[in-house]
């Protein structure tokens, strides 16, 4: 199927004007007594020539312009070295905090930042991914889907720093980042990393789905678990076993619910951005294996370069007529 295509596909019909400098070069015809007496001119038969030809071309670059001329959109196969990557962002109140649990004073920044200058930092270096990002408070967020555009994924990054949302939904939010990876092909490797300062309970319904959509998309699971400072850590045991309930800790029942997926999974407990830093670095070096990909190429219009081209052989045609010489 042709990649190229036509606004106004009836304005083509002018292409029968291109036989007009066939017919008539605009070239005043010079009157001689006896043509055979006049000796062979290869030169002014090569310009002659020239004259209708770019003549022609003319006529057929105004008339595809005034067709409205463009490149339909394509997909090309690309092939690389990196991963299909979903960024699952918490973007829940606790995000706004430091890692000492206060508000940011102008010396330690916030986590939400820190995650938003690490994880700009890791784009950079993901030349070759594809780069989706989500992100959930009280419900999922879809931000970008997956990409290729560095650009793109920059600014959804950037819009971390704008206010947090209220509380945690984070069933919600993994449903919707697995759903990323629902239309694409499985080449390469499949990561979904998952930054967060806490966790909330999964109910039983949303586990079961939860466990089918992992299964079916066979990602990699990272966790970054941002911890604040004096909290419990994701491998924590309370003294008291009545306490030790997916609702009065949760963050080490959603790392256990993990772990029981049966897919590559690794949760990185970070106290601090130098920490999470290192989380981060580690993750770039493991995910970094041959990638297929098929890369959208936008819709080109040509109706410009038609007519900079006819103006062009206009321009051309006109300095010729004026170095014309008349005769008699």
């Amino acid at each position: 199927m042709t990649a190229i295509a036509f606004e106004t596909p009836w304005v083509l019909t002018g292409l029968l004007l291109t036989l007009l400098p066939l017919i008539k070069t605009g070239i005043k015809p010079t009157a001689y007594s006896w043509p055979v007496m006049l000796p062979p001119d290869p030169l002014s038969m090569f310009f002659s020539g020239l004259l209708r030809l770019i003549g022609m071309a003319t006529v057929t670059a105004l008339i595809l312009g005034l067709s409205g001329i463009y490149l339909k959109e394509q997909k090309m196969e690309r092939v690389g070295h990196g991963a299909h990557i979903v960024l699952l962002l918490d973007r829940s109140n606790s995000m706004d905090n430091t890692f000492a649990g206060k508000a940011p004073n102008g010396v330690e920044e916030s986590k939400s930042l820190a995650a938003k200058r690490l994880l700009s930092e890791f784009v950079d270096k993901r030349q070759q991914d594809r780069i989706g990002i989500a992100a959930y408070s009280t419900s999922p967020l879809f931000v970008m889907p997956l990409t290729e555009n560095k650009q793109a994924i920059q600014s959804a990054i950037s819009a971390m720093s704008t206010p947090a949302l209220a509380y945690t939904n984070i069933s919600k939010g993994l449903a919707m980042a697995l759903s990323f990876f629902g239309q694409q092909p499985v080449t390469g490797a499949r990561v979904l990393l998952l930054v967060s300062d806490g966790a909330a309970a999964i109910d039983p319904d949303s586990e079961l789905e939860l466990r089918k959509l992992f299964k079916e998309s066979q990602v990699r699971l990272y966790w970054i678990f941002l911890r604040s400072q004096n909290s419990t850590g994701l491998n924590a045991v309370p003294e008291n076993p009545r306490d030790d309930t997916a609702d009065a800790m949760p963050e080490r029942y959603l790392n256990l619910f993990f772990s029981s997926l049966n897919i590559p999974y690794q949760a990185y407990e970070a106290e601090s951005p130098k920490a999470m830093q290192q989380a981060i670095h580690d993750i770039g070096q493991l995910e970094n294996r041959p990638l297929h990909y098929y890369e959208r190429i936008p819709k080109r219009d040509l109706t410009e370069a038609c007519y900079q081209w006819a103006t062009a052989m206009l321009g051309f045609l006109l300095m010729l007529k004026l170095f014309e010489v008349r005769i008699g």
